[in-house]
């Protein structure tokens, strides 16, 4: 009897411990002791990110003001454009701000040839007229990071998604929730996400994705390098943000048409 009552208490004895472990270390473990890894700490995020896209699938188009800073061609740049964007077809029609202020970008897929069409508003350039470019050309490239076939909402937040699904394949991830963060006047949720050290399966140190608390839209993302020396700051690669959004304004073939007697193409 001894002996049982001795075995039972050496019983309890570790699974109180085995208990505690669980606790400190974060790890489960199931009826035969083994260790149970805890879930990667991108999986909310990304659970956070598909929900976003989960409501865009429900927008058919959208206006806003469209910013982006990039570092392309060894120099920070800065654009502003107002954005006009419809799903499907996928349209999307820019008019800058600045620079080339009243400088218009038209493309819709399936149609142009798949090309882009582009005009300058004022300058030698502006005399040349309408051009037809294809979205990947080096003119086009020399100014951005992504091409046209990539911009809006949606398409940034799936490039996220991927990213970070590839990246909960490995360790050295840290992820930061700032449920409490504004954009201008909008109150926004930030999931930061950052790595330690360069590795060939993280394309940056740093990316930011901001939520618009109410919409649930990805209204800015933001991706940053890794730093070229110990101590110094992440340099800024790129950093998309879509402001004054109004959805689903029935946009029409029309409203992507170099035709439309609004625009100057």
């Amino acid at each position: 009897m001894d002996c049982v009552m001795l075995t039972v208490r050496t019983r309890r004895t570790v699974l109180r411990s085995l208990i505690a472990m669980t606790v400190a270390t974060g790890f489960a473990f199931s009826a035969q002791g083994q260790e149970q890894p805890k879930e990667h700490p991108l999986i909310p995020a990304i659970k956070m990110a598909k929900e976003s896209n989960a409501v865009l699938d429900r927008i058919t188009d959208y206006e806003c003001q469209f910013t982006r800073r990039e570092f392309v061609n060894n120099r920070l740049t800065s654009q502003r454009t107002s954005l006009r964007l419809r799903h499907q077809p996928f349209s999307v029609y820019m008019k800058f701000i600045q620079p080339a202020p009243g400088r218009e970008v038209l493309y819709v897929a399936g149609r142009n040839q798949g090309k882009l069409l582009a005009h300058e508003a004022s300058g030698l350039s502006s005399l040349v007229g309408t051009i037809s470019l294809s979205v990947n050309s080096p003119k086009v490239m020399a100014e951005t990071r992504h091409p046209i076939t990539q911009v809006g909402m949606q398409r940034l937040i799936q490039l996220v998604i991927l990213q970070w699904e590839r990246e909960s394949k490995f360790g050295e991830t840290d992820v930061k929730f700032y449920p409490n963060a504004k954009i201008g006047g909008s109150n926004c949720e930030v999931i930061e996400v950052s790595h330690p050290r360069p590795r060939k399966q993280f394309p940056y140190q740093l990316t930011r994705v901001f939520f618009d608390q109410k919409t649930r839209l990805p209204v800015r993302v933001e991706n940053r390098g890794f730093p070229v020396a110990p101590g110094r700051q992440s340099p800024l690669l790129e950093e998309y943000t879509y402001s004054n959004i109004k959805v689903n304004n029935g946009f029409k073939d029309s409203d992507f048409d170099q035709k439309n007697p609004k625009y100057s193409f």
